[in-house]
């Protein structure tokens, strides 16, 4: 998958309210990989918590952007919160995790590409939706 010199593979994490429309996370997906002049096509994967799995918006979402699509457990997530940028006691509450977008895009980031994985954007929180983008700099960034 061809990216920008420097940028790498990106990993999004996303955190969203039950019945969210594809067509929203889309936008803030796109929004927020333009704000930062990132290349969609360096987006390499979608990650949520596995209490999303059957959300439909999501997995519409993978389906017209043609990324797989993980899930990962509060339990699988949490060895990511120390390295959060913000810790949310409402989505711990919720999820039995700190940060969703966050935690995810670190755990797939680390997963698929292979390394320590880091923060590229910080969660991105717009209505009702979370988005957060890592990267693991060894896979190419």
């Amino acid at each position: 998958m061809p990216t920008s010199p420097g940028v790498g593979l990106l990993y999004a994490g996303l955190g969203c309210r039950r019945g969210t429309p594809a067509s929203d996370l889309a936008g803030l997906l796109r929004q927020v990989l333009q704000d930062r002049d990132l290349p969609f096509s360096a987006l390499a994967g979608l990650a949520s918590i596995d209490l999303k799995r059957d959300e439909p918006g999501l997995l519409q979402l993978a389906e017209d952007l043609a990324l797989p699509l993980h899930f990962y457990s509060a339990v699988q997530l949490a060895p990511f919160t120390p390295r959060l940028s913000h810790r949310s006691a409402t989505a711990f509450r919720h999820t039995g995790c700190y940060g969703v977008a966050e935690s995810c895009a670190l755990a797939l980031a680390e997963q698929l590409g292979g390394a320590t994985a880091q923060l590229r954007v910080e969660r991105v929180v717009l209505g009702d939706m979370t988005l957060a983008l890592a990267w693991a700099p060894a896979s190419g960034g």
